[in-house]
């Protein structure tokens, strides 16, 4: 059942970017809470990590050398076939932005 109001202060942009997306899957807000809240007690905790993500350092940053050495390191993973998919290293870049 149903009978308690949760009640916060949020980022006005954030709230709408959020009720946007969460309108286009057809999932109410509540529902959202509702399992986030079950999430909490399920696992003892936040259910996601809360960590400073590490800046990505910028080619002006880099010496020739450590740029040379990446540019090595990342041709080997692709020979090896150890690669990631596109789509998959720019999801992860965009969420550490956020």
């Amino acid at each position: 059942m149903k009978d308690s109001t949760v009640s916060a202060r949020v980022e006005n942009d954030v709230k709408k970017e959020a009720e946007d997306i969460l309108q286009k899957l057809g999932v109410p807000v509540s529902v959202v809470i509702n399992s986030l809240y079950r999430q909490i007690i399920y696992r003892h905790g936040i259910p996601f990590s809360l960590t400073i993500p590490d800046e990505p350092q910028t080619l002006d940053a880099m010496t020739d050398a450590e740029l040379d050495a990446k540019l090595q390191h990342s041709y080997a993973q692709s020979v090896a076939g150890k690669g990631r998919p596109l789509k998959d290293v720019f999801d992860d870049l965009e969420r550490n932005l956020r």
